[in-house]
C-alpha cells in the first residue's frame, strides 16, 4: 500500500519521513501500515500522521525486526542506527561513572574547644574534630562523672591512684582528665588512625602526658577479646570509661562483653555515657550500678564495687 501525503510522517522511532520521496523499496515484506491524517480546519498547523504496525508485538513499541525494516524502507542504515544508540548509552554510562568518582571528600579539620577541667593540666585546651565524626563527652557530664568517682574513692579533690581505660577515646579528653586528676596511667582505645595521629597524640603531647599513656589503635570489640594479653602484668583496670558513638553500638552486647573481659575486676569503676531510650542493666558482672543521671538527651551510668555503694534509704 502506498501513501502519498504532503506533510511529514512521524514514525514510532521519532524519524520524520518524507512520503513524497520515491525510495524504490518493495513493500511486500513489510507489515501493513495504516496512516491516519488529522487536521483541524479552524487553524493552520502541521498535520500529524501516526504510523501503526499491524504486526503483533508483546513489548512496548515496534519489534526489533519491524524497526529494522522501517529504517531500511526510508533509506536508513539499521546497523548504523543501532551502533549509534549503543555508543550514546555507553557515553552516558561513562559520564555517570566519572561523576561518581569525582565526589569531593571534605578534608578533616580540628579546633581547640575542649579543655581539661581540673588537676595538673587544668584549663589546657584540647583538639577536637570539627563535625560529628567524633563526639566528645560534654564537660558538664565529664565533671559530674569525676565528681562521683572522687567522692566514692573517699577523696573529693582527686581520684584514687590507679589505671584508666578510655574506650572509644577519640580526642582522649576523658583519659587525659583522669591523668590530670591523679591516675598513674591511661590506656586509650581508638580505631581511627587519623584521629590518633592528628587529635589524640597531639593532645597528649600538649598536656605532657605521653609517658603516662598507652594508645591502642584497634576496635573496642577486638581489644576486649584480647584484654588478657593487652592489660599487662597489672591486671584489671581501676577505671573504665565507655563513650561510644550512640547509633553504632548495641549497649546490651557491649556491656556483656565488658563484664566478661579481663579488663574489669572486683574494684573497677565503669563510667558509661548512653542516649535516651536505652535501657541499662542494674549490674555489669560483679559491679553494681551506683548512679544513673540524665543530662538532656545524654545519660550517665556509673557501676562500681559493693563497698562504694551508698546506703539506700529505706
Amino acid at each position: 500500500m502506498a501513501v502519498m501525503l504532503s506533510s511529514p510522517i512521524v514514525s514510532p522511532l521519532g524519524i520524520n519521513i518524507d512520503m513524497n520521496k520515491n525510495l524504490g523499496v518493495s513493500y511486500s515484506s513489510f507489515p501493513k501500515i495504516h496512516a491516519f491524517r488529522v487536521c483541524n480546519p479552524l487553524c493552520i498547523r502541521k498535520s500529524v500522521v501516526t504510523v501503526v504496525s499491524s504486526r503483533k508485538n508483546s513489548g512496548s513499541g515496534l519489534a526489533s525486526e519491524d524497526k529494522k525494516l522501517l529504517l531500511e524502507r526510508y533509506g536508513y542504515d539499521a546497523n548504523e542506527f543501532a551502533s549509534q544508540s549503543k555508543k550514546t548509552r555507553r557515553k552516558e554510562e561513562e559520564r555517570n561513572s566519572q561523576k561518581q568518582e569525582e565526589v569531593i571528600v571534605q578534608p578533616r579539620t580540628t579546633h581547640r574547644l575542649l579543655q581539661v577541667l581540673a588537676g595538673t593540666a587544668k584549663r589546657k585546651k584540647l583538639l577536637s574534630l570539627k563535625g560529628m565524626d567524633v563526639r566528645p563527652m560534654m564537660e558538664v557530664v565529664k565533671g559530674a562523672a569525676f565528681g562521683i568517682l572522687q567522692a566514692a574513692g573517699g577523696c573529693p579533690t582527686s581520684l584514687r591512684p590507679g589505671r584508666w581505660l578510655d574506650l572509644y577515646s577519640g580526642t582522649g579528653s576523658v583519659g587525659i582528665e583522669a591523668i590530670s586528676r591523679g591516675c598513674s596511667e591511661a590506656h586509650f582505645v581508638e580505631m581511627d588512625p587519623w584521629v590518633v595521629s592528628n587529635v589524640l597524640q597531639p593532645n597528649l603531647e600538649h598536656t605532657g602526658f605521653v609517658d603516662a599513656s598507652v594508645i591502642h589503635t584497634a576496635r573496642v570489640e577486638n581489644f576486649l577479646e584480647r584484654a588478657d594479653k593487652l592489660v599487662g602484668k597489672d591486671g584489671a583496670f581501676d577505671y573504665i570509661s565507655v563513650t561510644p558513638p550512640y547509633m553504632e553500638v548495641d549497649y546490651e552486647v557491649l556491656m556483656d562483653q565488658i563484664s566478661k573481659s579481663a579488663a574489669i575486676g572486683e574494684n573497677t569503676f565503669i563510667v558509661v555515657e548512653y542516649p535516651s531510650r536505652t535501657t541499662m542493666l542494674d549490674s555489669c558482672g560483679c559491679l553494681e550500678k551506683m548512679t544513673d543521671r540524665r543530662f538532656g538527651r545524654t545519660h550517665l551510668a556509673i557501676y562500681g564495687p559493693k563497698w562504694a555503694q551508698k546506703p539506700r534509704k529505706s
